[in-house]
């Protein structure tokens, strides 16, 4: 256990935090300027860096790309390692070792299988949260347990809500299930005892109104990262059609740059 996992463990113990969702040192050290207590690195995200799609990455890559971010800042890091990239509870045990190694102060196991295209059946799920939530408590580490059913089209709270309870039971400490927003739904979740993480959505309830339905811990997953390269493709798409920059476009501040950069 670090100083950074017991950080991370307390910023849940009461209040609601906002953890954005870095893709890269540079926009992680940014974050980090403008005042977040915590951060968490993006599959989506990361993704993107290499010219990818969201879950073509290995494990070596990402444990490779969460040595570089828990070491440009010094804030907790949790890390969105989606299946632990194991089938087994020992290969979900050898990846959540070398997250802790690498800097590591939480992560996630999901229940979404790309290999089946399907959500695995529940108590295949929920023994694979045991084998994450036991190699977690021996090196410290917040595990968060993600119920992926809302991404995937499967719009069945019970369902939602009876896997999230079978997680908790297996060690979890946080819940997850991007795209749940209203206050029933995030109000049922919390009342089952544990700290909620909830995604924010373009368009959706604000933070304030979030942690007022019961949120403790707020993420924007791939937004950051999908509003970059956005910014980029529309400002090169500019300089296509009119030989020069949008004068509209956002450039970094200056100072923000010198406050978030290092010159070693």
């Amino acid at each position: 256990m670090t100083a950074a996992t017991d950080r991370f463990r307390a910023l849940h113990a009461s209040g609601c935090f906002v953890m954005p969702n870095p893709f890269d040192a540079g926009s992680a050290r940014l974050l980090a300027a403008l005042g977040f207590p915590a951060l968490a690195t993006t599959s989506a995200g990361f993704a993107a860096t290499l010219g990818r799609m969201d879950m073509q990455v290995g494990r070596d890559e990402l444990v490779a790309h969460v040595a570089v971010i828990a070491a440009a800042t010094p804030l907790p890091l949790n890390v969105d390692s989606e299946r632990c990239f194991a089938e087994t509870a020992d290969g979900i045990a050898e990846t959540v070792h070398l997250l802790a190694d690498a800097g590591a102060a939480g992560f996630s196991i999901e229940d979404w299988n790309p290999a089946t295209g399907s959500i695995d059946p529940i108590d295949v799920a929920t023994e694979r949260v045991r084998a994450a939530a036991t190699a977690a408590a021996e090196r410290g580490l917040v595990l968060t347990a993600r119920c992926e059913n809302h991404l995937h089209g499967v719009d069945d709270f019970d369902d939602t809500m009876a896997r999230l309870r079978s997680y908790l039971a297996a060690g979890a400490e946080v819940l997850y299930a991007p795209r749940i927003w209203s206050a029933e739904q995030i109000g049922a979740v919390a009342a089952l005892g544990a700290p909620v993480n909830v995604l924010l959505l373009p368009g959706g309830p604000t933070v304030e109104k979030l942690a007022a339905r019961g949120a403790r811990r707020i993420s924007v997953g791939g937004s950051l990262a999908n509003i970059a390269y956005g910014a980029v493709a529309a400002t090169a798409q500019h300089l296509l059609a009119n030989g020069t920059y949008d004068a509209d476009a956002p450039f970094l501040d200056g100072d923000l740059k010198k406050a978030a950069f290092t010159t070693e």
